[in-house]
């Protein structure tokens, strides 16, 4: 990172630092709570609200006429998990993937990071979706891999195995195709909690140079 460029980037992510650590700190309260059996429905309500308007989890309506027990459980699965918040910027053709809304097998809907391979677009409305892709891979990652206890979350137990995709590459010049397990911000990081917050095009400098 150029001298001149750097405040701007220490800036931002000492912001999305700032946003993990609140998140983080409100979602703990919510477990130890639930783990006390000291979570009131005024406070049930509160939780499930800070899963709607802060994590923007999409929660069923089964889930919001359900008993306050199973509430509680569907509160506590959905914020005992790692933390990640992603710092994109706008997209100005480079390639890559994005974030994107994406809803599995089961009409589950959360928000992952997409890689083109992992498109078909050759299907119309696949790729319409994504042409009309705003924002570009994350910049930043701030994570946090620790539960409300302390301790390291096994992060094994958050990855879609089922997110394995064939790609296109070249080795000495011949065109062959290589299978890729679930990546770093994709698949492996898939039952994450995230939150996607724009940050300025200053604080994207890609380092790949043709030498």
């Amino acid at each position: 990172m150029p001298d001149y460029l750097k405040q701007a980037t220490y800036k931002y992510k000492k912001a999305l630092a700032g946003m993990l650590i609140k998140l983080k700190s409100a979602s703990d309260d919510y477990l130890k709570a639930i783990d006390n059996d000291n979570l009131s429905e005024t406070g049930l309500s509160h939780a499930l609200e800070f899963l709607r308007d802060n994590l923007e989890v999409q929660i069923p309506g089964g889930i919001k006429n359900s008993t306050p027990d199973i509430q509680k459980q569907y509160v506590y699965e959905n914020l005992n998990r790692p933390f990640r918040v992603c710092g994109v910027v706008k997209n100005e053709g480079e390639p890559g993937g994005g974030p994107f809304w994406i809803a599995d097998s089961n009409g589950i809907v959360s928000k992952q990071i997409v890689e083109s391979a992992q498109v078909d677009i050759s299907v119309m409305d696949q790729n319409l979706k994504w042409q009309a892709s705003t924002h570009f891979n994350p910049v930043d990652l701030i994570c946090s891999i620790i539960d409300y206890n302390g301790k390291k979350f096994d992060l094994d137990k958050f990855v879609d195995f089922s997110t394995v995709f064939i790609t296109k590459k070249t080795k000495d010049g011949i065109d062959i195709k290589s299978m890729e397990l679930p990546g770093l911000w994709n698949g492996s990081m898939a039952h994450w909690n995230t939150i996607f917050v724009e940050v300025p095009q200053v604080t994207f400098n890609p380092v790949k140079t043709v030498m």
